[in-house]
Formats: structure tokens, sequence, C-alpha cells
């Protein structure tokens, strides 16, 4: 689970009336928004119907930090504030430190897959507190300094059952749904109870319980499914292992040759003006620009405009898939890369 600093756990802590948890819940939807375009990058650079097993797996994350940024966001309407999301702040300037003090020796890029970035980097991201030794072979490295953002949402749950009303405050017509997730996920959050409901669903998604890899549902969290494809094993149960599961299920195969040369953190201005590389680009960061915008909406009054953002999201894979295929010009050997750089328009 993301790793922040103690101060936002302490913030949360000493709150004092909801509106003191509304920067606190921003920053939770800016931090959970900033692990999908690393993320998605990774799953974009598979050359066409190649290497199946490790997209389904990255494709599921991804999908579940949707989820996550969308819960956060219906809570905070929930509370009575309003989430940000269209504006050039709301979006990390690639390689950099995530929100909210997220591991500090922690740069986060846009890349290619790799082994070695799944393990130094989203591997990093996603451990829990506590993580369970289940491989001998691999376990990653623990850093005690900071907290993590399920201790983050614990205490976002334990303020909201001290100080809230039972029938929180927030307009209920601003609660976000969609068929894109299950109902069971993503629900409008309209009493205390529906609020703790929702932040369980975040917390055990990401790191699963403290004696188990899998949540409630018997969902892999993330950090496991990410150490699945590290280790390129499956985890699956045996009831011999110390924690009911091991390692030991089907291989997952990877071929390096099946990943396109992207060349890492590309920018916009790295391609030559009115050429038609940088055009490819300029057409991803407006459709990506479009989606937060459409989000902002979303989240601002218009629920059902949800539908429209989920077009957007696919006019965005398959560009992004087209840069991946498309020679960097002045880069022998490499492709370009995605950029989300978020264009303001008038």
């Amino acid at each position: 689970m993301l790793k922040i600093s103690p101060k936002f756990v302490n913030a949360v802590i000493n709150a004092e009336k909801l509106e003191d948890l509304f920067p606190l819940l921003q920053n939770a939807i800016e931090l959970e928004h900033a692990t999908i375009p690393p993320y998605l990058t990774a799953l974009f650079s598979f050359k066409p119907n190649t290497e199946t097993a490790i997209r389904s797996v990255i494709h599921s994350i991804v999908i579940e930090e949707m989820l996550h940024m969308s819960i956060a966001a219906n809570i905070l309407n929930a509370l009575g504030g309003e989430p940000h999301i269209s504006n050039p702040n709301f979006v990390p300037d690639y390689p950099t430190h995530l929100p909210m003090g997220i591991s500090k020796g922690l740069i986060v890029g846009i890349e290619k897959y790799s082994p070695d970035l799944v393990k130094n980097v989203f591997m990093e991201i996603e451990e829990p507190e506590d993580p369970l030794d289940l491989s001998k072979s691999f376990k990653a490295n623990a850093l005690p300094t900071f907290r993590t953002i399920g201790e983050f949402y614990q205490a976002i749950q334990q303020k909201i059952e001290e100080i809230a009303p039972e029938i929180l405050p927030g307009d209920p017509k601003r609660q976000v749904t969609s068929n894109f997730f299950d109902s069971n996920l993503l629900y409008p959050i309209h009493t205390k109870e529906d609020a703790i409901n929702a932040i369980n669903i975040i917390i055990e998604q990401g790191e699963g319980t403290s004696t188990s890899p899998v949540d409630e549902e018997g969902e892999i969290a993330h950090y496991y499914r990410f150490q699945e494809l590290y280790l390129r094993k499956k985890l699956v149960i045996d009831p011999n292992a110390p924690h009911g599961y091991s390692y030991s299920g089907p291989a997952i195969p990877f071929d390096a040759n099946n990943v396109q040369p992207m060349f890492p953190n590309t920018k916009s201005h790295m391609l030559p003006e009115g050429s038609e590389e940088r055009r490819q680009v300029d057409i991803f960061n407006n459709s990506y620009s479009d989606l937060l915008n459409g989000l902002h909406r979303t989240f601002n009054g218009e629920p059902d405009y949800i539908n429209n953002t989920i077009g957007v999201m696919f006019d965005l894979r398959l560009t992004c898939q087209k840069l991946a295929e498309t020679p960097f010009p002045g880069k022998e050997g490499y492709t370009i890369g995605p950029t989300y750089e978020f264009i303001t328009t008038a």
C-alpha cells in the first residue's frame, strides 16, 4: 500500500470538523490518480496480442485504482467538499515523487514494462505496512519511517465515525455510480456507515488483510499481484503454506521482445514542432486532458457524464498504443511514450 508522510495521518487525527478533511481527501484523490499513468504505460507498452497474462493483472489493478479514486471523490462529496481534478497541478510531472510525500527515495516515471519496474517501483508503491512473506526467494524492503495510505484511510474512517452525523451533509445528487464498476464497490455514499464500508474496499484491495494476501472477497491485493509478475508464478491456495497461499501456481511467461522500446519519460517538447509525431503526442495530451475535465464534471454535479469519460478512456488507449509503435525522431531504437501533460483550454 502506498507509503506516505506521517504528517497526513496526523492531520486526520487532529481534524476537528469535516471541513478539515477536505484537503486531505483531495490529496488522496491525487495520489490514487498518480499511480494510474505509470501502470497504464506499462500495460500499453506490450506489442499487440502478446503477454495476455501480464496484461490481465495490470489491467485489473488499473481498474481498481480508478475505483479507489472514484470512492475517494464520492466520500469528499458526501462530506460536503468538492473534488478538483481538471487543473495542471493535479497531474504529476513525471518522473517525480508521488503526492503526499510517498517514500522519499522512490521516483516514479513513465516507462515500458519490465520485471525491474515491477519490483523497484510498482511493488514499492503497493507494499503493505507488514507484507506477508509468501515467498522465500523474494521480499521487498520495508520502510518503517513512513505510514501507509491504508493507515491514512483508517484514520479517515475513525474521524468520520467520531465527528460526522449519521446522514452525511453532502448533496446526494453529486454521488457517482457507473455500470463500469460493480455496484457493490462503487455506490452512493449517504451515511457514515456507507463511507466506512467504502474505505474498507480501498484498503483491502490495496493490501489485503494483516493475515492474508486476499481481501474478504478472495481477491488478491495489489502488492501480491505485482509480486506474481515479478516471480512469474501465480499465487494460489496452498494449505501447507504459513498464510494459506504460495507462489506455486502456473507459470506467468514473459518475453522481453514483446515490449515496445518506448523512450522513458517522453515530453512533448522533445518532438519537432509541426511533425506528425508531435501531432500524435498532442492528440494524446488532449484526450488525457479531456478525460480529467470529464471526471471533474462527473464529480462536481454531473454524475451521468461518467459515460462520456469512459469513451475517452478508449481513445486514450488507442492513441497510446499508436505512439508506442512510432519511432522516436532522433532517438534511434526507441519509440514514443505517452506524456500525460495537461492542456488548459480557454
